[in-house]
């Protein structure tokens, strides 16, 4: 694995299916590691009622619409499928793109996901604890299935509670994801090397992700020196290619 990743996380939002394609293959024409969407129902900012496509269906067109890039949701949410399915539904994908699905996964947040589609929204204890309950079960799943998956899905768990989402991923997780500041993030990314010490976990095993701001593209030594290996810009239509290509030359930069 090189030094460091670079990938963009494209909102499903805002956009026309035949816009957010021809986004999906700029970005790997442009050399990212990764492609992200979200797994939400509506749209998270403009518009509350605008456009707005279901992220795991979407999924399965970014698999056939690219041929390097890894793919994922940042993240699925746990509560909106029954884990089993979820881990049927990646394992399917992991085939489509010839291996190269990162099952991304959260214990959810969005209230009116839930509300419009008759989720239990819960709490946020509960939530989590959903989470911990399934992931097992789609790693045991995966291990029943016929054909089994094209390799070992990389788990990314996102999120920053330092009880109980931090050691889920440091059980579970290939990869951790949360946001900034890099004071914060790099506060968490030391909670999360605890949890593996206490797990017995090699927290080198755990590749460690940012969502930096456009704004931050020009100064990313505060996250490389907290820890951060992969970085996932994101960014809604109409995508400006600009910050991406300028993310993508800094790890060029890198060696």
């Amino acid at each position: 694995m090189p030094q460091f990743r670079v990938g963009v996380q494209l909102h499903p939002q805002h956009t026309t299916y035949a816009a957010f394609a021809d986004a999906v293959r700029r970005a790997e024409d442009l050399g990212v590691d990764t492609i992200w969407n979200w797994d939400h129902f509506y749209p998270l900012y403009g518009e509350k009622d605008g456009p707005h496509f279901e992220g795991w269906t979407l999924l399965t067109a970014m698999a056939t619409l690219t041929s390097r890039a890894e793919v994922g949701c940042l993240v699925t949410c746990n509560s909106y499928r029954n884990a089993n399915l979820l881990a049927d539904m990646a394992r399917t994908v992991d085939h489509i793109s010839s291996g190269r699905l990162i099952l991304g996964i959260g214990a959810g947040w969005f209230e009116r996901d839930y509300d419009e589609y008759g989720y239990e929204f819960g709490t946020g204890p509960s939530r989590l604890k959903d989470l911990g309950a399934s992931l097992p079960v789609i790693v045991e799943r995966w291990g029943k299935l016929n054909p089994p998956p094209t390799r070992k899905i990389p788990i990314m768990i996102g999120g920053g509670g330092e009880k109980v989402t931090l050691k889920l991923t440091a059980r579970y997780a290939d990869q951790w994801n949360s946001f900034g500041p890099p004071e914060k993030w790099g506060h968490k990314n030391q909670v999360l090397t605890d949890w593996c010490n206490q797990l017995g976990r090699n927290p080198a095993e755990i590749e460690r992700t940012v969502c930096p701001n456009a704004n931050e593209l020009d100064d990313l030594d505060a996250y490389v020196k907290a820890g951060a290996t992969h970085f996932i810009l994101g960014m809604g239509a109409p995508w400006d290619m600009e910050p991406l290509k300028k993310l993508v030359a800094w790890r060029d930069a890198q060696g």
